[in-house]
């Protein structure tokens, strides 16, 4: 009797712990990432050449947010959660083996989201402008200016020059 008390204490505890973390995850959504979208337009709406993509660290050197990719008509890269500005460098590879770097300047504004106490927080960002170079990229056009869980909708579009084929 004694041990049937004692796997009764001990099921009660599993099935509150069970209750529990069951509670707590269920206000946060599944899908909680923050990117932004790209989508090339224009006469360059896939890409034959290839881009890389980077960003400059506060520390120093550069990280790859998109490495050699071809072939490709979008893409989605991170925004930082703590600067108002971030910075891009395009660099784009003919077919020729010709090198050509453009920057992108976006700045934004950074807003905390909070779902539950439950959940990790997450940052959402809208976009205020976007300033670039011309070596390749003909144009950029802010299309949607709010970042947040949904990356279904092209932020960007970007217009490149069609000479480079």
């Amino acid at each position: 009797d004694r041990k049937n008390h004692t796997m009764r204490k001990i099921i009660d505890v599993l099935l509150m712990v069970l209750a529990i973390t069951s509670c707590s995850t269920i206000d946060c959504p599944l899908n909680n990432t923050v990117t932004t979208s790209y989508k090339l337009k224009g006469d360059v709406a896939k890409l034959q050449d290839t881009l890389t993509i980077t960003t400059p660290r506060t520390t120093s050197g550069d990280t790859v947010l998109l490495n050699k990719a071809i072939g490709i008509d979008s893409f989605l890269l991170p925004m930082s959660y703590a600067q108002t500005e971030d910075i891009l460098y395009f660099k784009m590879t003919t077919q020729q083996n010709k090198s050509f770097i453009d920057t992108l300047r976006i700045t934004k504004e950074d807003q905390p989201h909070f779902e539950s106490v439950d959940c990790p927080p997450a940052v959402f960002h809208q976009i205020k402008r976007v300033d670039y170079t011309k070596h390749t990229i003909d144009s950029v056009v802010i299309h949607h200016e709010n970042v947040n869980y949904d990356a279904t909708k092209a932020h960007f579009y970007i217009y490149f020059k069609s000479y480079l084929h």
